[in-house]
């Protein structure tokens, strides 16, 4: 698992024109930035991948919007939610 902590646009300012992220593994502590796709295919290569945006004092999913081309977005109890337009940006 990972938490993905800030995210770099290009293009304009939704979900769709994410194009990497800064993220960090809580167990290890290792930091990286990955690309928009390299998520995208790293969550959906395992379904025990999981990436998560901090929301206070609780945690938000992200999941895999199939789109074209597919992009990342968080979702909680069913909903697609906002929280990574809400991250710092880099």
């Amino acid at each position: 698992m990972i938490y993905i902590t800030a995210i770099h646009l290009s293009g304009g300012d939704k979900h769709e024109h994410i194009e990497s992220v800064r993220w960090e593994n809580p167990v290890t502590k290792k930091t990286g930035e990955s690309s928009k796709q390299g998520i995208v295919e790293w969550l959906e290569k395992d379904k025990a991948n999981e990436a998560r945006v901090r929301n206070g004092a609780s945690y938000v999913r992200v999941g895999v919007v199939k789109a074209s081309p597919p992009y990342i977005r968080t979702y909680a109890d069913g909903i697609w939610t906002d929280n990574l337009l809400a991250l710092p940006r880099y």
